[in-house]
């Protein structure tokens, strides 16, 4: 009983451990980036390395048999297009965005994801609403109260709960330069990439890959794809030059957590409990960076940041909760959208089954007394 009743906190816990790894990599991407290094040759590094890391890795879960690692055209297609939304085009619109925005202006939008994937959820089907289900408005206004509570904690400020005068050690992470709005599109574009790439692996994970070997295809994929990006749009060479520990230190992090740990993980979340449900996780990206910055980097902390991360901790066990009465709903046979119908099937069922067993076993008997 004790096994089984952790085994379903094991998707929440790897959502928080994925947000975590995002935090650390907003902060450290944007020095990275502040120090020169390009956003796109960033992100061919870190998909280089995650491939490193998970071929083996999915190899020697195997057992070594690659041709179960196999992909028919249908599959590779569907895998194609999730590597080229998920996490190239995906990654290169959020680190140009980070980079002619700000670390808080990126996970600020960044919290946009769990209200696009309920849209995209809803519309096909993969989430279903219903206005007078509690478990459905419970969805709807969780999501609602986590999102806005994350918008909160970036643009409401209000009163000071801590001073510092460490703010000096922060400017490099959160400048912003004359380009902000353009990064802010950038980062808004992410965020429907991201919303759509984790709606795309269920169909995946349903009926083609397991989540690692999935993980370890997207990253190689990707690594091709934002390679040929990269040459194409930035041809000079001399980007691609490490010169700092701060850009290996960036590289080696995001690969081997940001992007091998993250993707399987993920993909994991998502075949067990769906897309919104590691969407849902986003906003804690927030909480966090704040966590971090307040501690680490001495920022700031006001009221607003407090009641945003509130809200978004209420907001997201609201919807978990919603979550857990569709699982636990599914899970009962006589649920009140089931009962209905399986009462009138039976019923109707077993008054032509009494009528027409009953009326042949009487006159077969009446035959055989005879």
């Amino acid at each position: 009983m004790g096994g089984s009743s952790f085994d379903e906190y094991k998707p929440g816990l790897a959502m928080v451990v994925v947000q975590c790894i995002y935090a650390i990599m907003a902060l450290t991407a944007k020095a990275a980036f502040s120090h020169g290094m390009s956003p796109m040759v960033f992100v061919v590094y870190r998909q280089a390395i995650a491939t490193l890391v998970l071929l083996p890795t999915t190899i020697l879960a195997k057992g070594g048999r690659i041709s179960e690692m196999g992909l028919g055209m249908a599959a590779f297609c569907l895998v194609f297009a999730a590597s080229l939304v998920g996490a190239t085009i995906n990654q290169y619109l959020y680190y140009q965005g980070l980079h002619l925005a700000s670390s808080s202006m990126a996970t600020a939008m960044s919290n946009l994801i769990p209200a696009v994937t309920f849209v995209m959820a809803a519309a096909i089907g993969l989430e279903k609403v219903k206005i007078r289900s509690l478990r459905s408005m419970a969805k709807i206004f969780g999501t609602i109260i986590c999102v806005g509570g994350a918008m909160s904690m970036v643009f409401l400020k209000g009163p000071k709960l801590l001073t510092t005068d460490y703010q000096h050690l922060i400017t490099l992470l959160h400048s912003v330069n004359d380009k902000w709005i353009e990064g802010c599109l950038f980062l808004i574009g992410s965020s429907c990439c991201w919303s759509s790439w984790l709606i795309m692996q269920v169909p995946i994970c349903k009926s083609y890959l397991d989540p690692l070997t999935l993980s370890a295809w997207m990253c190689l994929l990707s690594t091709f794809q934002s390679a040929i990006l990269t040459f194409f749009l930035q041809p000079d060479l001399s980007t691609w030059k490490i010169t700092s520990f701060l850009d290996l230190f960036c590289c080696l992090f995001a690969g081997i957590f940001g992007s091998a740990v993250t993707f399987y993980l993920q993909s994991w979340s998502i075949a067990a409990r769906g897309p919104l449900y590691s969407a849902l996780f986003n906003p804690l990206n927030t909480v966090i960076t704040t966590i971090f910055a307040s501690l680490i980097l001495h920022e700031e902390l006001h009221a607003g940041s407090l009641i945003g991360a509130l809200a978004v901790v209420g907001g997201l066990y609201v919807v978990l909760w919603g979550k857990a009465q569709d699982l636990e709903t599914k899970g009962k046979p006589g649920s009140s959208d089931d009962q209905e119908k399986i009462t009138i099937t039976v019923d109707s069922q077993s008054d032509y089954c009494e009528k027409d067993v009953t009326e042949p076993l009487l006159t077969q008997k009446s035959n055989m007394d005879i």
